[in-house]
């Protein structure tokens, strides 16, 4: 790790670093929302509308005291809404300007999810050592998205093989680590906008293939552990159980 990274205005330091890497994005105009949805949709990531910040830190739905506010889906049918047909995406973007998307995942890909300053270590550490990284896109409320390839839905479900790392909807507060995306969950796709002028972009662009999750998921794991003063529990975390 490199010592920009230590000292007065760690996060700050951090985000300059990743606003370094990041790649450049088409204009914040509706153009460049709509290609940017467009790229994400050619590169498989079936895409959903999703809420948008309503003045005074609310939530575009209807819902008193909404916990997620403009980071959930629309449609309760999110699941099967999710596509990538082109035609049905420029629909929804200019027929719903200011709404976020998410992507489903578990379908065509996963995220690995961490905490801001435990994903920028663990990015430059995985760069550094050659490992080929997929896209990854930051989100302003402190959290680095990693997109890799999923795990797959076998036929048989017994086969499934589950982690103690997933992470749904309804189970994000039990995951302040490390969260893996796979079937059943979702996450904003850049670009989206998040209450207090905050917002979710990529770091490195969808030209970068996604990768599988376990070559990257070691080194997030011993990044996370530091993180929050833990040993990593490699045994655990890098290898899904059976059922």
């Amino acid at each position: 790790m490199s010592a920009e990274f230590g000292g007065t205005g760690r996060q700050g330091k951090l985000s300059q670093w990743l606003r370094g890497r990041r790649p450049k994005e088409a204009a914040a105009d509706e153009g460049g929302r709509e290609a940017l949805l467009l790229a994400a949709a050619d590169a498989g990531l079936p895409l959903a509308p999703a809420a948008y910040p309503a003045p005074g830190y609310r939530c575009s739905c209807d819902r008193v005291g909404c916990p997620t506010p403009a980071r959930h889906p629309v449609s309760f049918a999110w699941q099967t809404q999710s596509t990538t047909d082109r035609a049905q995406i420029e629909r929804w973007a200019r027929n719903q300007p200011q709404a976020n998307f998410i992507t489903a995942t578990g379908m065509v890909h996963d995220v690995l999810d961490v905490p801001l300053e435990a994903g920028a270590e663990a990015l430059e550490r995985l760069l550094d050592a050659g490992i080929d990284v997929g896209p990854v896109a930051e989100s302003d409320d402190g959290r680095l998205l990693f997109f890799t390839l999923t795990r797959g839905t076998p036929e048989d479900e017994d086969e499934w093989w589950p982690c103690e790392l997933d992470c749904h909807p309804e189970t994000m507060d039990e995951h302040p680590g490390l969260r893996w995306h796979c079937r059943g969950s979702y996450v904003l796709v850049p670009p989206a906008r998040l209450p207090g002028d905050q917002s979710v972009s990529w770091v490195r662009g969808l030209e970068h293939p996604l990768p599988d999750p376990l070559t990257l998921l070691e080194v997030l794991t011993d990044a996370c552990a530091r993180h929050i003063g833990e040993e990593p529990d490699h045994a655990n975390a890098a290898w899904p159980s059976r059922r």
